[in-house]
């Protein structure tokens, strides 16, 4: 057994960079640095063993944090050596988080002289037009630094305060960071000295004006959305958890794989895919589209081979009468000749007759997609599974986030036609370590957001919802209940006899309806809970099916404020169990060949997610409608930007 090894603080403070603690032990071996305590255990038994790995557990948790820590300081003193960002060094321009996000919001840096580059949020004129106070904010952080900008200043950049103070406005300014008196909102603004650039803002038409928008007039201004404070803070937001998802699942050995867009399949067997095509543009321009073929020219065709058919008759008649005309035989032949010019220009006319619009069909009447670009129909995709589940049967554990489409006719606040899915893969995973994971995911998450994000997560709590905050902290505190499926029907039914009335009807087997998921929730529960073991009708296809042949190893994480924030399973392993059920689902097993051969080359139990990603925000931010938290949202009758 390895010795078991305690660090001081000192040694700690050494290996500041280092990056992890697999490299602070490589740097102590390079320095030869003697530990402060140091056991060897050639033969102890298990009895003494157990609290010394729980011991150097704790030491080794203790050490990352003191790297973890010096590192941030390390980062906070490097940013400090160079205040310009590294991709706006021809302007100069320093970042307005780089200075309210410091640790003494920007103190350190009294009396340097920064150029400071945004857009104006407000701006008031003083002094009887003699100086301006303009809130001037980059997107970095939520928060907005004040310029105070005196008259001679604009003037000598060919401006007026008026213009500068206006809405909208952008702005690269230079001037001296100072201290504000005691007791003022921020530690520090700028005096400006100098403006480098003006873009100017025409108050009169700005759709973004001072005055509080609705998020439905905002929805016909994507283009401008993002400055408001809510959309700001929500794309900010969003990035965090971007992150957080590549983080925890890097962090715990996942390969990011990249799944298609275009897919011949439907994943979840639904049938609400948009499809794509190349023949309505080829047919639009006309593309290899033959002359128009009308049903009369056809049957004069068809009246042509006919009587052509009855001269042939008669000419192999005639020769077989007389087989020494050799005129007779020579006869025949043209006819015959004659004949096959004929059908081939009938099955010619029959196949320009099919193109109808411009696209060509099949004779039964179907389109011929064999005409399209990949030869036969394709969709957007509704889902990365089943690709990733190809990997995970390779690689282990993998996960992808991207795009996903569905072509479902709905104008709720909690449906989209693109939005994005997280979805992991993981081989040797049954439905309880899948559990596992999600809880471990949204916990993560959470916990990011709250270290991460605090001035957003503030103006989200203060104008949004005053519980958001609360609820992230719960979720990171608190483990998620775990029930069946079939007690959360029991529970619903007491509820129900209790006297509390639900629109949909409440019975075992029915599919929980979002107001059945957040009563669980935010009523019975007040935290996030796990559903599991569902019937198997409400399921899809690739779902494990339990021994009792009445449900599956499917699990949802419902959360309040949102119901369903993940799905997932433990999948079918079995090639017959399998077939079988694509075949029961109505569905063609020819596309799904593939995925069925998992099952027929060394097959592996394997479970796994999916998290509409926009669903995740909805929880942390508290916002009502799913339209507000993915940048350009696309719904039935909209696509615009």
């Amino acid at each position: 057994m390895q010795s078991a090894v305690r660090f001081s603080s000192q040694e700690a403070l050494r290996f500041a960079s280092c990056r992890t603690f697999r490299s602070v032990l490589k740097c102590r071996r390079e320095h030869r640095l003697v530990p402060v305590h140091c056991t060897s255990h050639p033969s102890t038994n298990m009895a003494t063993e157990a609290p010394r790995a729980a011991e150097l557990a704790n030491e080794v948790e203790v050490l990352k944090a003191q790297v973890a820590q010096l590192e941030l300081s390390l980062k906070q003193k490097e940013q400090e050596l160079n205040l310009v960002h590294p991709y706006s060094q021809s302007y100069g321009k320093t970042s307005i988080a780089t200075i309210l996000c410091s640790a003494d919001q920007g103190r350190s840096l009294v009396g340097r002289s920064l150029r400071l580059g945004g857009w104006v949020k407000t701006g008031r004129e003083a002094g009887a037009g003699a100086f301006a106070f303009l809130e001037l904010n980059d997107g970095s952080t939520f928060d907005s630094l004040q310029v105070m900008l005196n008259k001679e200043v604009a003037e000598a950049a060919g401006t007026a305060l008026n213009k500068l103070s206006a809405t909208g406005t952008s702005i690269l300014v230079e001037g001296e960071l100072v201290a504000t008196p005691e007791g003022t909102k921020q530690a520090v603004e700028l005096k400006a000295t100098k403006l480098h650039h003006v873009g100017a803002c025409d108050a009169a038409t700005y759709a973004i004006a001072k005055k509080k928008t609705s998020f439905e007039f905002l929805r016909e201004k994507m283009h401008l959305r993002p400055r408001t404070n809510t959309i700001g803070a929500v794309a900010r937001i969003r990035n965090a958890l971007a992150y957080a998802t590549h983080k925890f699942f890097q962090e715990n050995g996942f390969l990011y794989v990249h799944t298609p867009v275009i897919t011949a399949s439907d994943c979840e067997g639904a049938g609400e895919m948009f499809q794509i095509t190349t023949l309505l543009s080829k047919a639009e321009k006309g593309e290899d589209r033959p002359p128009a073929m009308s049903p009369e020219k056809i049957a004069e065709l068809k009246a042509k081979v006919s009587a052509q058919g009855a001269v042939v008759k008669a000419a192999k008649e005639a020769a077989a009468a007389d087989k020494e005309d050799k005129s007779l035989a020579s006869k025949r032949d043209e006819e015959i000749s004659a004949l096959q010019r004929a059908k081939d220009e009938l099955v010619k006319a029959e196949d320009n007759a099919r193109w109808i619009a411009g696209i060509k069909h099949t004779a039964d009447g179907d389109i011929d997609y064999t005409e399209d670009f990949f030869g036969k129909k394709a969709y957007l995709t509704v889902s990365g599974q089943l690709q990733g589940e190809y990997y995970a049967c390779a690689l282990s554990n993998i996960y992808t986030f991207g795009p996903t489409f569905r072509a479902e006719m709905s104008f709720t606040a909690r449906h989209l036609a693109e939005f994005w899915m997280i979805e992991p893969e993981m081989a040797f995973c049954d439905i309880h370590d899948d559990m596992r994971c999600a809880e471990d995911y949204v916990r993560y998450c959470c916990k990011y957001l709250l270290d991460h994000c605090q001035s957003d997560m503030d103006f989200i709590t203060k104008m949004i919802d005053n519980t958001a905050v609360d609820r992230l902290k719960q979720v990171v505190s608190t483990p998620f209940k775990k029930i069946t499926y079939t007690e959360a029907i029991e529970l619903l039914e007491k509820s129900v006899a209790g006297g509390k009335k639900f629109e949909y009807p409440v019975s075992w087997g029915i599919d929980l309806a979002t107001e059945h998921e957040r009563y669980i929730t935010e009523e019975i529960f007040k935290q996030p809970v796990i559903v599991y073991n569902y019937p198997k009708e409400i399921k899809a296809f690739y779902m494990k099916l339990n021994e009792d042949g009445k449900t599956v190893a499917a699990m949802d994480v419902l959360v309040p404020k949102v119901g369903e924030l993940i799905g997932g399973s433990q999948r079918e392993d079995s090639y017959e169990v399998l077939e079988r059920r694509i075949k029961e689902g109505g569905m063609d097993p020819v596309p799904y060949e593939g995925y069925l051969d998992l099952r027929k080359y060394g097959s592996v139990p394997h479970s796994g997610f999916g998290l509409g990603f926009e669903r995740l925000i909805l929880f942390s931010t508290g916002l009502d409608n799913i339209r507000e938290v993915i940048p350009f949202p696309r719904w039935p009758g909209n696509a615009l930007y």
